[in-house]
């Protein structure tokens, strides 16, 4: 037991006497916690150009032209003689949406006929497209009903409907786009930056050393623990301390995210130690993180849904850390889930332990290996 206390002891001060170490693992993951959600700071899309076709040019339509123009999300930026012309600017990117009211609409809503509207949005950015989509739509709806009490003064009080809706987000209460990605990705960015600096310190350990690393039981076990505090440093710095910071959806099943938190890192240090002891040099680690990071990301299923990913990159996915983790984290964090609705993502997480810490043991053990990292 000493031996394993010794080498946790060395392991940690290899980290912090070796600056590229400290950096990717410490530094990174303090760093990237106040970086990467500043661009999704104000989480809404705001200000965002939109076009209207108006072939109606009554009194209507220019009192629906100033509700549009008034709204915080769009501003109208010019109005096309036709649907063509207002295509082309789309298509070129000078706008993010079209408003298109048809002829004859004054007429209609005064006749008690049924009026139409056209909205139509660019999907090239999918967040901007769905502000937009959904803002003009609330407005398209707030003048539908002022609509509705012009015509009851020519045919009627029309009459109330039996049910309302209230819509009120669950889990993403803010409904930006940074409390929908940042979390998911900050177990990502834990994952990777841990990888890059087991990866770093074995690369040029063996680059020193000029042959394959070889370790003792001990030896190899402090190391694995020594790295695991460190990820879970990071990883409850992100959904604890980044979280309250930048105000996300947080606190949910506290003893689960510790359960599940230190079975996520514990099967990443298993991968990490396997893969990293082929790396030949310091480099090597850094080529992976940036071949990988967005695929990992993909694959994980949380911006892109597993029903449209082809069958083989599921089951590869499930061979990653990452797939479950953050799919774990995330509920177990933001959506409060229990442990039985994240079992499977646990029972994984645990097969994958024993999978990548045998293969790391296989890689990496010897009887009569060195004595450490540091050595």
């Amino acid at each position: 037991m000493s031996r394993i206390w010794h080498s946790l002891r060395q392991t940690l001060l290899a980290v912090l006497c070796d600056r590229y170490a400290i950096v990717v693992m410490v530094g990174a993951v303090i760093l990237y916690s106040f970086f990467y959600p500043a661009a999704y700071r104000h989480q809404v899309a705001g200000n965002l150009p939109v076009l209207v076709v108006d072939e109606d040019h009554s009194a209507t339509s220019r009192e629906l032209l100033r509700k549009l123009d008034s709204l915080r999300v769009a501003h109208v930026v010019g109005q096309p003689a036709d649907l063509q012309e207002a295509r082309a600017q789309l298509e070129a990117g000078h706008a993010e949406g079209i408003v298109l009211i048809p002829a004859n609409l004054e007429r209609d809503i005064l006749r008690g006929h049924p009026a139409k509207l056209v909205l139509l949005g660019n999907g090239a950015y999918l967040g901007r497209a769905s502000w937009v989509l959904g803002s003009v739509a609330d407005a398209l709806g707030a003048f539908g009903r002022e609509a509705a009490v012009t015509q009851a003064a020519f045919m009627g009080a029309p009459q109330a409907p039996p049910v309302t809706l209230v819509q009120r987000p669950l889990f993403n209460t803010q409904e930006g786009y940074g409390s929908a990605i940042v979390p998911g990705v900050a177990e990502l960015i834990v994952h990777q930056t841990l990888l890059m600096g087991i990866g770093v310190l074995l690369g040029g350990r063996r680059l020193v050393l000029g042959r394959r690393l070889q370790f003792d039981l001990p030896t190899l076990t402090g190391m694995a623990l020594g790295f695991g505090l460190i990820g879970l440093f990071g990883l409850f710095w992100y959904a604890g301390f980044t979280a309250w910071v930048q105000d996300y959806p947080r606190g949910g099943n506290p003893l689960g995210q510790l359960l599940g938190g230190t079975l996520f890192i514990a099967a990443t240090v298993a991968f990490a130690l396997f893969v990293g002891s082929f790396f030949r040099t310091r480099e090597r680690a850094f080529q992976y993180i940036i071949a990988t990071s967005i695929p990992l990301f993909f694959l994980a299923s949380l911006s892109w849904p597993a029903v449209m990913t082809p069958r083989p990159l599921v089951w590869l996915a499930q061979l990653l850390p990452t797939t479950s983790g953050i799919n774990l984290m995330v509920r177990l964090n933001q959506m409060d889930a229990s442990l039985a609705e994240v079992s499977r993502e646990l029972i994984t997480l645990a097969v994958l332990l024993v999978l990548y810490g045998a293969l790391a043991l296989w890689r990496l053990h010897s009887p009569k290996g060195t004595k450490g990292i540091e050595s």
